[in-house]
């Protein structure tokens, strides 16, 4: 038996193969993720009731998979094709970044730190590490939530720095409140950064901020 949302669903796959994502709006992007974990019900409803709930689609893919199932009708499968998705968008990235000179090719390390912080409603500093070449070599979360940066993540950034054998690194945090310039605070941790990190000859090559669709390099605007 045909399912009555048949032809609608094709008709948001054409748009969406034939002219791009930006055809259809964020709620019809979500309505045909949850099209292949409900195949016979009328997701639209659950898609502007995601959209309602976490107000983008970045704040969408990056929630808890608990959070995105508190939605009446939103199961496991329905949440872990969105983080699946997530997770492949990220990865995309991450390998365009990984083996990358980042001071030749800064895109890489931005395009990177905004498909893993965007969204996140908690602040996140990330640390990413590169040889002695300038090859990006690993990454890793250094700390979540808001502690006491200048006296606490310094010292964790170096230990880190070290177990990875790195001879550089690229500190990089989200601002949740959407808004990238520095606080004072983020200007302390970044001289604290490099105090801590000179006498190991560890190089603090970048400290980016990641904002709503727009960032703040140290570098680029002279500061580091």
């Amino acid at each position: 038996m045909k399912n009555d949302c048949d032809g609608h669903r094709k008709r948001l796959r054409g748009k969406l193969l034939e002219r791009g994502a930006s055809s259809l709006a964020d709620y019809e992007l979500i309505e045909l993720i949850l099209s292949y974990s409900i195949p016979r019900r009328d997701v639209k409803p659950l898609a502007k009731e995601l959209l309602k709930k976490f107000n983008s689609i970045s704040s969408l893919f990056s929630a808890e998979s608990k959070d995105i199932c508190s939605v009446n009708g939103i199961g496991e499968r329905s949440a872990g094709l969105i983080k699946l998705i997530y997770a492949c968008h990220v990865k995309y990235f991450e390998e365009k970044m990984l083996d990358m000179d980042p001071i030749s090719n800064p895109e890489t390390v931005v395009n990177f730190s905004i498909a893993s912080l965007l969204g996140k409603t908690d602040e996140n500093l990330m640390a990413i590490f590169v040889n002695s070449k300038n090859r990006v070599q690993d990454y890793e979360i250094i700390s979540e939530g808001t502690v006491d940066m200048a006296v606490v993540y310094p010292r964790k950034i170096i230990k880190k720095t070290l177990e990875k054998n790195a001879n550089g690194i690229i500190l990089v945090h989200n601002h949740p409140s959407g808004d990238p310039d520095p606080s004072g605070e983020d200007m302390k941790l970044t001289r604290a950064a490099k105090e801590a990190a000179a006498p190991m000859d560890i190089r603090v090559l970048d400290h980016i901020i990641i904002g709503k669709g727009n960032y703040f390099s140290f570098l680029s605007k002279g500061i580091l």
